[in-house]
């Protein structure tokens, strides 16, 4: 069996490396085509170095073709993996820092308020061209898989205006079953769930043990377990008031609602500074920036550290490969996919891009009817998606006027900032990640005028309600353990492995 797998964005090292062994896995993908394409010379050397060391010490043959040519990394290719970020941490820093001058405070700005719309309009140009690229140089019945945040956005614009067919995968859905399964003392495989919603705000809308419901004892089980007690609070009071257990982490939930974050004195009361992820300012920007750092110290030692193995007990839980294995050799998967909702969850608008159970075989995707979503969630998820869709035909059309009326719907953003706040912080934002938003030309050139002819709203040099210095490599190298763990959780997907079944 052999066809061609692309992977565009390739430089997120572990990410990239952690998929190619779950592809490589599976036993009839032996003798597959693998292109790496990177805009960066770098990071794609030490990623084909370390994946191919990965290869050769698994016994196959297969040669990674490496290239910062993305045409010639699409050729032919049937499945596209997407792990792009558009502006690297350069951009992903005004992300966080520029709406922080105007009291908005982020922990990880990627998906949703002021730093996901921003990532969104550089992503969206992008992917663009990569769809433009993938319909002229790619297999017809070509595949794209996109991993790259925002999810929602891109997985749009891609299906809407790009042209080719895009599944969005994320593994949100995993994380959160596991700790369903572990708020009741049982494995992932003894509950079962219904989960659906739109990326990031998806929903366990079931959750049941040997056809037993659980789903009315979730609050109970998080409000008693040690940990999750503490470090989830925002997931939990979102139980509490909604009935029902959200995906997301509680650092990335606590910025898509209006409630937890809008007054500095009471963020602390939310969140957790254990793990970025629960809450802290600028968390994930922080924990990029260190990983990036501690990437570029300590690949040497990568190399000396043993080679993934390609067994099925080492093999991870991201979707992908599984929907390639599942279409190639007609093995049955079931996960939970990013795509046009066309009826699926019927509450919800069928132009958005939701989440919800599918199965995969030979046929393609299937995605059942999932009926409607309780109210409540429903009413949380169709405000997200008037966000997203202002700010994919913002993106696509470079509309700054929709660009502002994005940020103004925008729960958290609204929540915090006036109209004329907005409306200079988008000025500000547009100047500074100019170079990645070929699409606003003119809107960028009249955004610097006004921020160049003065009188301005005063905004306020702050680092946000719970910021964190970033590390050294001194600091990281006293535990390398922790440093890289930290620097896995950096990279695109944090490659979390399959959680025990």
């Amino acid at each position: 069996m052999s066809f061609k797998v692309a992977f565009i964005g390739a430089g997120s090292i572990g990410f990239t490396r952690g998929l190619l062994r779950d592809l490589l896995t599976v036993p009839e993908f032996n003798n597959i085509e693998i292109a790496f394409c990177d805009i960066n010379q770098h990071n794609l050397d030490m990623v084909t170095e370390l994946c191919q060391r990965d290869i050769r010490e698994n016994g196959l043959h297969i040669q990674i073709q490496p290239t910062t040519d993305r045409k010639e990394a699409l050729k032919d290719a049937k499945y596209v993996l997407c792990t792009i970020r558009v502006g690297g941490l350069e951009a992903f820093a005004t992300d966080v820092d520029i709406p922080l001058k105007y009291g908005v405070d982020q922990c990880v700005g990627d998906t949703l308020c002021a730093g996901g719309i921003m990532y969104g309009q550089r992503g969206i140009a992008e992917m663009l061209d990569i769809c433009k690229d993938i319909r002229e140089q790619s297999a017809p019945d070509v595949l794209l898989l996109n991993y790259s945040n925002p999810m929602a956005m891109l997985t749009w614009a891609c299906n809407k205006y790009g042209g080719v067919r895009t599944i969005g995968l994320c593994h949100g859905v995993q994380h959160g079953h596991h700790q369903i399964a572990e708020a009741f003392g049982l494995k992932m495989n003894e509950v079962d769930i219904v989960c659906a919603g739109i990326n990031h705000q998806t929903w366990y809308i079931k959750a049941s043990h040997e056809g037993k419901d659980l789903t009315g004892d979730l609050l109970e089980a998080f409000e008693k377990h040690p940990e999750y007690s503490r470090t989830e609070k925002v997931r939990i009071d979102m139980l509490r008031r909604f009935g029902y257990y959200s995906t997301e982490s509680n650092g990335h939930l606590s910025e898509y609602v209006p409630w937890y974050r809008k007054r500095p004195e009471e963020i602390q009361d939310w969140i957790d500074l254990g793990n970025w992820i629960n809450g802290e300012t600028g968390g994930y920007l922080r924990v990029c920036t260190e990983g990036r750092n501690w990437f570029e110290t300590d690949f040497p030692n990568w190399m000396k550290d043993e080679p993934m193995q390609f067994v099925p007990e080492k093999r991870g839980g991201e979707h992908g490969s599984y929907i390639i294995e599942s279409q190639e050799t007609g093995r049955v998967y079931r996960g939970h996919f990013n795509t046009v909702n066309n009826g699926v969850i019927s509450n919800l608008p069928n132009d958005a891009i939701i989440e919800a159970p599918g199965y995969v075989d030979r046929n393609g995707i299937s995605m059942p009817h999932v009926g409607d979503l309780p109210l409540g969630p429903a009413a949380v998820c169709n405000v997200s998606i008037s966000v997203q869709r202002l700010a994919v035909e913002a993106a696509v059309h470079g509309d700054d006027k929709l660009l502002r009326q994005a940020f103004m719907i925008d729960p958290l953003v609204g929540a915090v900032c006036n109209p004329k706040e907005i409306w200079q912080m988008v000025d500000e934002m547009l100047v500074a990640q100019a170079k990645w938003l070929p699409q606003y030309g003119e809107a960028i050139a009249a955004a610097e005028a006004r921020l160049a002819a003065g009188n301005l709203i005063p905004t306020k040099e702050y680092e946000g309600a719970a910021r964190l210095k970033v590390k050294t490599i001194e600091e990281m190298q006293q535990d390398r353990d922790a440093a890289n763990k930290n620097a896995g959780e950096s990279d695109k997907g944090k490659d979390r492995e399959k959680v025990q079944q």
